[in-house]
């Protein structure tokens, strides 16, 4: 299920099983797993591992162009999380797991990230300081129904406002991803553009929201002679 009080989970785009099995024969479990990340992955990995190095590829880039009805948003109100898209290159992180742990976090990555089998994981080479590593990246097709394609600024501003799935806000999401990648020097200039939307709509919310009372009492009118004073009663 959902969130509380949200759409149950959406019907699987494809079953993410065989996936799963394909990804484990391409490894084998005889050597480390190396996993890249470039969105959540980042500040929140969720497993165990030995090294982490920063790392590029290339031929793909970060886009926050993926609808996510579960983690980010629900049914009923899609949010967006990241996916690595063709064309361009990717700053990041890779994880190394030891070998023996490699199919338990497998698993895991596969119920966070893989509910509804949208995303098409791919061995991709990653250039770190350490030389280059085959690592597991979670990519998505542009001809998946869940690739957004060009969204007006409006409608950022919209899922930034509302959309909540079961870890959370879209907008949180985006912030922290944001956050962390300037921890480990990445810079984002599409992201950090999209993120000064919501700033300008929660600032231009909140003065429209200022209440009338923080005004100064209108005096009598011009020309209004003042009250008589009240008199007492007998």
């Amino acid at each position: 299920m959902g969130p509380p009080g949200l759409d149950p989970l959406p019907t699987p785009l494809r079953d993410p099983k065989p996936l799963l099995d394909r990804v484990i024969h391409e490894w084998g479990g005889h050597e480390d797993l190396w996993l890249f990340g470039y969105g959540s992955l980042i500040w929140k990995p969720e497993f165990d591992f030995v090294e982490r190095r920063p790392a590029r590829v290339h031929g793909w880039h970060r886009a926050l162009k993926m609808w996510s009805r579960v983690n980010r948003g629900s049914v009923q109100n899609p949010g967006l999380v990241f996916g690595l898209l063709t064309g361009g290159s990717c700053q990041g992180l890779v994880f190394r797991v030891p070998a023996v742990h490699g199919l338990e976090t497998l698993g895991r990555l596969w119920l966070r990230e893989m509910p509804t089998g949208v995303y098409d994981p791919r061995w991709l080479t990653c250039i770190t300081p350490g030389g280059p590593v085959r690592a597991l990246a979670f990519t998505l097709s542009r001809k998946s129904p869940n690739f957004t394609g060009n969204l007006p600024e409006a409608r950022y501003r919209e899922i930034f406002a509302s959309a909540v799935g079961r870890y959370g806000s879209s907008l949180d999401y985006a912030r922290q991803t944001l956050a962390e990648l300037k921890r480990h020097h990445i810079h984002d200039a599409a992201l950090a553009r999209l993120l000064r939307l919501a700033e300008i709509t929660a600032s231009a919310d909140a003065a429209a929201a200022a209440p009338a009372a923080t005004l100064p009492p209108a005096g009598p009118r011009q020309g209004t002679p003042p009250a008589p004073p009240a008199t007492q009663g007998n």
